[in-house]
């Protein structure tokens, strides 16, 4: 007789998934999205095995949809993140984070010299100059950001 499987996460009736983020930076993603802050159930499952990644974070927000800024920021840190909207148990929407080629307003250039950093009224700007893994450029000071200094942004 065969036994049944158990779940080890109970599945949500409606709000976001996000899979496939980089080993070891689902609370980073918990940062970036103010969470658990606020009143949603999350559920977050580390360094779980992958074919495809070896291993990968997940986390699941019950009663959530995420904007697309929040998508955006998640790319940042963990550019093959899928984004799966359930509703009624059901999945209805999904698909991958998409790092675009310039970054505006989202966090400050660690360059204290930039000019972004100064009274000036200015809103930071990055170019991407690497996706994977995520290399930014300063727009106005050319100051270089690997992943690790981008993830110690949030």
């Amino acid at each position: 007789m065969k036994t049944p499987i158990k779940l080890k996460v109970k599945p949500i009736r409606n709000g976001t998934v996000i899979d496939h983020i980089t080993a070891n930076r689902a609370l980073s993603v918990l940062k970036i999205l103010d969470l658990p802050n606020q009143k949603n159930t999350v559920t977050i499952a580390m360094n779980v095995l992958s074919s495809q990644m070896g291993s990968k974070d997940i986390v699941k927000i019950e009663g959530r949809e995420l904007a697309s800024k929040e998508v955006d920021k998640i790319a940042l840190i963990a550019p093959y993140a899928t984004i799966n909207i359930i509703r009624d148990y059901k999945l209805v929407d999904k698909g991958k984070v998409h790092l675009m080629n310039k970054i505006s307003g989202i966090f400050k250039c660690p360059n204290p010299n930039c000019i972004t950093n100064t009274d000036e009224p200015v809103n930071t700007k990055f170019l991407v100059i690497e996706k994977k893994p995520v290399i930014l450029r300063c727009y106005y000071c050319e100051r270089i950001m690997e992943e690790s200094e981008i993830e110690a942004q949030f």
